[in-house]
């Protein structure tokens, strides 16, 4: 279901895109695909046990799957089987180097083929193993400028060695009698097994499963003829960019309020992706589109919603409210006519704000589990949440005026929470690995604080700002600023080359800090 959702949300993002799984080949792949195929995936990828250059781990490649042969003819013949073939691309990976590959690969069910260490080993790679180490020698994989001067290769050289795969390829279509990619798609009778091969742990293996057929019906195929449907004929999101063509053709405020239902999922994706097409990264200016929704809303609430586009909220949402957010701005408050205290009860669900990258968020009430997890740069207060707060965050700031699970901060590595610890117990759910906790004590940081809470106040007339505004003075000691160790030192380092006035620009000012991280980690 979760696959399903991101299926959904992305294809909301964008409707031209298609959606690819990546699948190890393994035993069982084959159901797995199928579950992929029914959440509507345009294409599955299977992935051979011995792919990989260097970005993956030499004990993944050694130990982690099984060839592509294998997890590619259950998967096609998983799919065959339970009428679902054509409604999907099937791709394979893994040490494809020759057209034979592919010519196999096509006979066992796959359409399309990725070939990658052929194709860097033509360009200059030597197979060191150093990708994710930032030291290729030959200046591939590098942002070293040093070692990018070492690379060699030529374009044509890699245009050149997939022109020769297709023309083999072609040649054994001609010698087969196969007119197209799509009449050969799965026509595994036109493999057979060596039988020259006298090592022991072959000759009691009984590989015949691997070229069995399906049998199909007459209107199922072997390969994909229909695309997916995807649903997106009905979405609220139409009405949505109907009431906001002024702001999308003329950059012009409008403000519209709908009735949603919890069958409305990834709310203002749509629209979102809308005024990207014609404003790109830059959006609208905040505010420029305002719409007021009343209702249970479902999933993915303003997923991936870009700058210009807020969303007010009077009722309850699902999960992922604001995942992606990309600089949009969400208010969410329960029903005016509701009789439950908000900062007691929970009006949005689990793993909000999961990989946010910009944009504001105020929530009267409390968040389930996994809140801002991944969160690079949203700014959003809430009224209390679950466990796992703030998991793996890397920029932006939380402002949780209640209560937290436990497990808060695991693997923080950027940005700043601040919690209203109420009982005197947050250290004690904290996960201490990466983090530290102080009191909030810089001027200008209460001041900023106090505003972000005023805001929330101001926006979801929440009871319970109200009250900790009306005793600031008792409220500000009570709050815990969680900042990660190796982030404040890099603030620290970045505040003391701005203070040398040395450097003209914000660049260079972050460069000089870098240096001083590394000096210190030499000494």
């Amino acid at each position: 279901e979760d696959l399903a959702q991101l299926i959904y949300d992305l294809k909301n993002s964008n409707r031209a895109a298609r959606v690819n799984v990546k699948l190890v080949s393994e035993t069982g792949v084959g159901t797995i695909a199928a579950g992929v195929c029914k959440a509507k995936a345009d294409a599955v990828l299977i992935a051979g046990y011995d792919g990989g250059t260097g970005a993956s781990p030499l004990s993944s490649i050694k130990h982690a799957g099984l060839p592509w042969e294998l997890g590619l003819s259950e998967t096609h013949q998983t799919l065959v089987r339970n009428r679902l073939r054509n409604r999907i691309v099937v791709q394979a990976d893994g040490q494809m180097k020759t057209s034979r590959d592919l010519a196999v690969a096509t006979l066992l069910g796959a359409e399309e083929w990725g070939v990658a260490t052929a194709a860097l080993v033509v360009e200059g790679c030597i197979m060191m193993r150093k990708c994710h180490s930032n030291t290729c020698p030959v200046g591939i994989a590098t942002q070293r400028g040093e070692l990018r001067e070492k690379f060699d290769g030529n374009p044509d050289h890699v245009v050149n060695f997939f022109e020769f795969l297709v023309d083999g390829l072609r040649e054994i279509m001609a010698e087969l009698g196969f007119k197209s990619i799509d009449e050969m798609v799965g026509q595994s009778q036109c493999l057979k097994f060596r039988d020259d091969v006298d090592h022991w742990k072959y000759k009691n293996l009984d590989l015949s499963p691997i070229l069995f057929r399906e049998k199909i019906g007459e209107e199922e195929g072997t390969y994909h003829s229909k695309d997916q449907n995807h649903m997106l004929e009905s979405v609220i999101d139409w009405k949505l960019v109907d009431a906001a063509k002024p702001a999308l053709e003329n950059g012009e405020k409008v403000k519209a309020s709908f009735e949603v239902v919890n069958t409305d999922r990834a709310v203002g994706t749509i629209l979102s992706n809308e005024m990207t097409k014609i404003y790109k990264d830059k959006g609208l200016p905040d505010g420029t589109v305002h719409f007021n929704l009343k209702g249970s809303v479902g999933q993915s609430l303003g997923a991936f919603m870009c700058k210009g586009i807020e969303l007010e909220l009077e009722g309850d949402a699902n999960d992922y409210v604001g995942k992606g957010l990309s600089g949009g701005s969400l208010t969410i408050y329960p029903d005016k006519g509701a009789t439950f205290v908000a900062e007691d009860n929970i009006v949005v669900g689990n793993v909000c704000f999961y990989g946010a990258t910009g944009g504001t968020a105020y929530i009267r009430g409390v968040a389930g589990e996994r809140f801002c997890v991944r969160n690079s740069g949203a700014e959003v207060v809430v009224e209390g949440i679950g466990d796992h707060g703030c998991e793996y965050m890397t920029g932006g700031k939380a402002v949780i005026l209640g209560k937290t699970g436990r497990n808060f901060g695991a693997g923080m590595s950027g940005g700043i929470a601040y919690v209203y610890d109420t009982d005197g117990d947050f250290a004690e759910k904290c996960n201490m690995e990466m983090i530290e906790l102080e009191k909030v004590h810089a001027t200008a940081e209460i001041a900023d604080l106090k505003s972000r809470i005023e805001t929330h106040q101001k926006k979801t007339g929440s009871t319970l700002a109200e009250k900790l505004l009306a005793d600031w003075d008792n409220t500000i000691n009570k709050f815990v600023k969680v900042i990660p160790t190796d982030y404040k030192r890099m603030l620290d380092y970045i505040e003391r080359a701005r203070l040398t006035e040395e450097y003209e620009t914000e660049d260079e000012i972050i460069d000089a800090a870098f240096d001083m991280h590394i000096a210190s980690m030499g000494a």
